[in-house]
């Protein structure tokens, strides 16, 4: 009988304490950076760590389940970063602009995040399928239904459907850096650098706010109905 998916994934814990199964983590994470691919061992991430390999079964209970605590170490921060920008006193428009910013930096900060979303989503086992939806996606579809109800509110943007700018705006973000590799081999494009992620952050602000923001003459329409 195989080991079984842990799904009670360690969070990283305050005060910078490392703990045997967060020197996994960050030896994981490290690694998949360095060679750009989730494609690393066991042994080379207890190498790395200076962890014996057994214990990653006992933190995590196999691979996938280090790559799915992995994902969700990750996805938490983001995710906190989602509620502390909508509580803030500014304007839809400029939380959505930030927002659009944060999530593509994160893909930027973590390059293998897309990659171990697709792998846990689609080629692990169901119930890895259903803690990534339940950490990552099920948030950020919250969150989007969310500011985009008080953008409507505001009057600042039209009626969007929730799924669709999820859909369009993690699906542009996805294959920006997972994508890349067919581009690369097509177009000769290079990586994705800093500037290349500065230039897409401004052709996506100015995409997707093109597309959603009301002009004036739809809040003179919409006032006066």
């Amino acid at each position: 009988m195989g080991s079984q998916l842990n799904t009670s994934v360690p969070n990283r814990l305050p005060g910078g304490k490392n703990t045997t199964a967060e020197k996994l983590l960050v030896a994981a994470s490290e690694l998949m950076i360095e060679r750009s691919s989730i494609e690393v061992s066991l042994s080379d991430i207890a190498q790395k760590s200076g962890v014996n390999a057994a214990l990653v079964k006992y933190h995590f209970g196999n691979k996938d389940g280090l790559l799915l605590a992995l994902l969700a170490r990750d996805a938490a921060t983001e995710v906190a970063n989602l509620e502390y920008l909508l509580a803030q006193p500014i304007a839809p428009t400029a939380k959505l602009r930030l927002h659009i910013a944060g999530i593509i930096r994160a893909y930027h900060q973590f390059p293998y995040m897309n990659r171990l979303i697709h792998y846990l989503l689609h080629e692990s086992s169901a119930e890895a399928a259903d803690e990534v939806s339940k950490f990552f996606v099920a948030p950020l579809l919250d969150f989007h239904r969310r500011l985009l109800a008080e953008g409507v509110k505001a009057g600042e943007f039209r009626v969007i459907d929730p799924v669709l700018f999820y859909t369009s705006l993690i699906g542009a973000c996805d294959h920006l850096f997972f994508g890349r590799h067919a581009m690369s081999r097509a177009t000769g494009v290079g990586p994705v650098t800093d500037e290349v992620c500065r230039q897409y952050i401004r052709h996506m602000e100015a995409l997707i706010c093109g597309g959603m923001l009301m002009t004036n003459t739809e809040k003179v329409v919409g006032i006066a109905g």
